[in-house]
């Protein structure tokens, strides 16, 4: 058997994603790798088909227990067996994992990387053949990373005690070019394949939204989209349990998940989010790193995340099927300073010494910056995204609120002139509110204090509102006119674009984007609901299908999706396929599930056809 019947005949697909195929190839050929691939492009595959392949085990080290079991089971439910070894695991269980491995009954192990230097887990790999390590998450490996885990520096260690060198397979979403070097050098890859297949999402909406009130803005898209399932991501603790508690006084069926839940509450909550019990999920982000659900139709981010690759990440749990999805980031002025407090208070790495600490530092306060300027751009929302992890394309995706909201162009630059001088006449020592302050003319304390109400530009913008001042300094420093210090008390300082405004022989016009006072909304986001389910051919045999799947669930104990996805139904639901060969023919059936489920799926199929008078390929 080859990686093409493998997909086919196992996972049930006829050809390979983009990038999975070099990947796979590469890698079957003993070449290490480093896949770097959106959520959903299908990363999983690349080391499930050499792992099935391989003549020895395969190891997948993750952090994430939820994706060990979501993996497992849907690789159970195609007829492979797998296990995970973790924490979540009694003492029990976890010997008879370890027993079954030695006794080759698994081609496929996936283990957290605190488990990997135990005395067990390494008598375990040395009695057996290890043809590969995958390793998921790879930007763990990174100080510079998002998301850095001492625990993923013992991945090194582990492969150089192993008795030969396997394949190593290096995985990731999300990657600056630094942190890309990082997992190349840290991890010892030899001459790998580099794979980027891209960062867009094309399936996934975009939207920044300031209401003044969050709640009535979620509970207003909530009422639209009752039907859907999503996640709500929350900042902290407090807003979960406020966000939550509002959601269930209103009817809604939500589950929470956060750091001071037991065990027990958030596993079962988890549970019922995925298994569709409770279709929307609030959470922290503690939550959603590797879940696999697919259905997930929104994620809406309650508080403003501290990163680019952390929003990215998370709102990429939208729409990993492939249909569309909704990312909505609800931002206020609060967000950023409770940002600012959980980035003063990370630890890090204990290993680095002070200078490297406060470089870190830097660069997290960097990440919030621009993080924050996405939330005030005008130009398009997904390649301002694109453009942060070094991808360079159109402007005008036709896909993000900004992108479909109707603009109109208003030329600052006399105050962009005035807040610019502002800022290089009061020695460049003061933050955003109070050069904003003195540029509208304020009496308060703090310009008294600074005696920026005897500065030569002080008061000039008493004519403009404190809001279109506001937009203005945001847009100067979305644009790179001025930036903000990453100090304790952070202060304003000039760039040398805007050095260049203030002198007449320079000069170019500031254009501030703002939108008219009607928005257009994009037709097909108000009449969501209806031309999804219309996407399949026959909507009322979707429903059907989709109804059987989730009573199937329940008797088997797994979540719907792991049966089929949405996709995999709407195909069913547009084909009418009444045959195993027409069955097989459909994206993400495999003989193994096709014995399982497909004659079920067929017999709802003809009993449809049959009602409605519907003739099929074979009548």
């Amino acid at each position: 058997m080859n990686q093409y019947k493998v997909l086919k005949e196992i996972f049930g697909y006829a050809s390979f994603r983009e990038g999975q195929e070099a990947l796979v190839e590469s890698t079957l050929q003993g070449r290490d790798v480093l896949g770097i691939m959106p959520t959903g492009a299908g990363k999983s595959l690349c080391y499930q088909i050499p792992a099935l392949l391989f003549e020895g085990i395969s190891i997948i080290i993750s952090p994430l227990i939820s994706l060990m079991k979501d993996q497992v089971t849907a690789l159970n439910q195609l007829g492979v067996h797998a296990a995970y070894i973790n924490s979540s695991l009694t003492e029990v269980q976890y010997r008879k994992a370890m027993e079954n491995a030695r006794k080759g009954q698994y081609k496929i192990i996936y283990v957290a990387p605190e488990r990997l230097m135990t005395e067990s887990f390494l008598s375990l790999v040395s009695s057996v053949d290890i043809s590969m390590v995958a390793v998921d998450e790879a930007h763990c490996i990174s100080q510079w990373g998002q998301d850095f885990r001492p625990s993923y520096l013992k991945i090194v260690d582990f492969i150089n005690m192993l008795p030969k060198r396997p394949v190593i397979a290096a995985y990731t979403a999300t990657a600056t070019k630094v942190v890309k070097e990082d997992i190349v050098c840290i991890l010892g890859l030899e001459d790998p394949l580099a794979a980027v297949t891209g960062y867009d999402r094309k399936n996934l909406y975009f939207s920044v939204k300031k209401p003044k009130n969050k709640m009535a803005e979620l509970l207003s898209y909530l009422i639209k989209n009752d039907d859907k399932s999503g996640v709500i991501y929350c900042n902290t603790r407090k807003n979960v349990e406020e966000v939550y508690e509002t959601l269930i006084k209103e009817g809604y069926p939500a589950a929470k998940y956060h750091a001071g839940l037991s065990d027990t509450a958030r596993k079962q909550n988890q549970d019922d989010f995925i298994y569709d019990i409770k279709p929307i999920m609030v959470a922290t982000n503690a939550f959603g790193m590797g879940i696999d659900k697919s259905n997930v139709r929104f994620v809406i981010h309650f508080n403003m995340p501290k990163d680019i690759e952390s929003y990215y990440q998370e709102a990429g749990r939208a729409g990993r099927d492939g249909e569309p999805g909704e990312c909505i980031l609800l931002y206020s002025g609060q967000d950023v300073k409770i940002n600012e407090f959980l980035v003063s208070q990370q630890t890090g790495n204990a290993e680095l010494d002070y200078e490297e600490r406060e470089l870190v530092r830097e660069r997290d306060n960097e990440r919030l910056r621009k993080m924050t300027f996405y939330c005030f751009t005008n130009e398009c929302l997904r390649d301002y995204i694109l453009r942060y992890f070094g991808e360079y394309g159109g402007n005008y995706c036709g896909n993000c609120e900004n992108c479909l909201t109707e603009f109109e162009d208003i030329d600052v630059t006399d105050e962009a002139i005035h807040i610019i001088n502002l800022v290089r006449t009061s020695g460049e020592r003061y933050g955003i509110n109070a050069i904003i302050d003195a540029a509208h003319g304020s009496e308060n304390a703090k310009v008294r204090q600074f005696r920026l109400n005897e500065n030569p530009f002080y008061g000039t913008l008493k004519k403009v509102t404190l809001v279109r001042i506001r937009q203005i300094m945001n847009d100067l420093l979305v644009k790179g006119y001025l930036f903000l210090t990453t100090n304790e008390y952070p202060v304003l300082k000039m760039t040398d674009q805007g050095r260049n405004i203030i002198r007449e022989e320079n000069q170019e016009a500031v254009i501030l984007k703002l939108p008219k006072e009607i928005e257009r909304t994009p037709a097909k986001q108000k009449g969501e609901k209806k031309q999804k389910i219309a996407d399949a051919r026959y909507p009322q045999l979707f429903e059907r299908l989709r109804v059987r799947r989730y009573e199937m669930a329940q008797q088997t104990h797994v979540p719907p999706y792991i049966i089929f996805s949405d996709k995999t139904l709407k195909e069913m639901s547009t084909y009418l396929p009444s045959t195993k060969t027409d069955m097989l023919k459909i994206n993400g059936v495999g003989n193994n599930k096709y014995e399982k489920y497909g004659e079920e799926f067929m017999k709802l199929i003809r009993e449809y056809t049959e009602e409605n008078g519907i003739k099929t390929a074979l009548e």
